[in-house]
């Protein structure tokens, strides 16, 4: 045994440094204080870092990286098989170095993700550092804000610019431009989301993240926030507040798509208004047609017809890449992570938004 760990020694101990790092992070990973310090005296500030750094180009890195590792790892795949060829003799030690190889590099791939953002769902959330929490919701309460967030909406449809089919036509790169400046109110409201906004990026592969189920993605390892540009527009100010969310170190996918109807109906720029109070509205609206299906139709009927074609047009877009192979695919993985996380629901968490926005606007909604 001895001789074999020395015959691939370099390669044994990085395998063995992956594995002590993955199994500190799951066995310190229910010590909230040591979460907590780990992220704000190292991860976030490594992450923010990274960030300045990346965000010295307007082209997104983490896409250039991931190019660049599906080339590498071809290219890897490639050398090795070539290396076993050749090794005459020997191609099994040669194949098991190769395989020992590979694994090294997933494994440190995972653990850099962990330490960079797997910390974030063990410390402490947006609900516990506002005191606004999600509670069991009266179908009364929903009815009330689900109507609230129509008539908002119904206001802040005038207030955009339209095409001549009446669909939302607000320029893309007028969103990006004035992302730096959508959390400006409520970061008054709530200091502890202070954060030196840069913005959003756009995705040049927008159009295989559709594919895939994606509107936006937070990259760790860059700090960068991205976004999908070939879905429809009408909701992309609310992705791009949702995904600055992710940069203020909230893990929970329900608690920033909160952040990002908040921050976005108090941002003051009509575009961001309009998308903040559409997401509530479809998330709330989904809630109470599961419960309500007359009282949702009544509410859904007393939209103006802008908003009907802004639903429309993004139901159209999406049920293109519904229940394919991909997106079937894509959901399982991503549901995966959630849980091993800690998040039980996996993505169905992202339906816990309706709790927080009815805590949150039911005062509102009843007054």
């Amino acid at each position: 045994m001895k001789a074999f760990f020395l015959r691939h020694k370099k390669l044994h101990i990085w395998l063995l440094a992956d594995l002590g790092l993955l199994a500190a992070f799951w066995l310190c990973r229910g010590n909230r204080a040591w979460m907590n310090a780990l992220a704000d005296r190292v991860t976030t500030p490594l992450k923010q870092a990274l960030g300045r750094l990346c965000y010295r180009t307007d082209v997104s890195v983490m896409e250039v990286l991931y190019v660049l590792a599906v080339l590498a790892g071809i290219a890897y795949v490639v050398w090795s098989a070539a290396a076993v060829a050749r090794a005459v003799g020997r191609r099994g030690r040669r194949a098991y170095s190769a395989v020992l190889g590979a694994a090294d590099i997933a494994l440190a791939v995972y653990a850099g993700f962990c330490l960079l953002w797997g910390v974030n769902y063990w410390t402490d959330s947006f609900q516990d550092r506002s005191g606004i929490r999600a509670q069991p919701v009266a179908r009364e309460d929903l009815t009330a804000v689900t109507a609230y967030f129509a008539d908002r909406l119904s206001q802040a449809a005038d207030q955009v610019a339209r095409s001549e089919n009446g669909l939302f036509a607000v320029p893309r790169e007028e969103i990006l431009a004035n992302s730096p400046f959508v959390y400006d109110e409520l970061e008054k409201q709530f200091p502890f989301l202070e954060f030196d906004d840069v913005g959003v990026k756009a995705m040049y592969f927008s159009r295989l993240m559709s594919i895939i189920d994606f509107t936006g993605f937070y990259c760790p390892y860059t700090g960068e926030s991205n976004v999908n540009v070939d879905s429809p527009a009408c909701l992309l100010p609310s992705t791009a507040a949702h995904e600055m969310a992710h940069q203020r170190g909230f893990a929970s996918e329900q608690e920033c798509n909160f952040l990002a109807v908040l921050a976005s109906t108090t941002s003051g720029d009509a575009a961001y208004a309009y998308a903040g109070w559409l997401m509530g509205y479809i998330h709330l609206g989904n809630a109470l047609y599961r419960v309500d299906p007359e009282t949702y139709w009544a509410i859904r009927d007393s939209l103006p017809d802008t908003v009907k074609a802004d639903l429309a047009d993004n139901n159209a877009y999406w049920d293109q890449f519904r229940d394919t192979v991909i997106q079937q695919a894509s959901t399982k993985v991503y549901d995966g992570i959630l849980k091993a996380y800690g998040d039980e629901r996996g993505i169905q968490s992202y339906g816990t938004v309706v709790d927080l926005l009815v805590a949150y606007y039911r005062d509102q909604a009843q007054a």
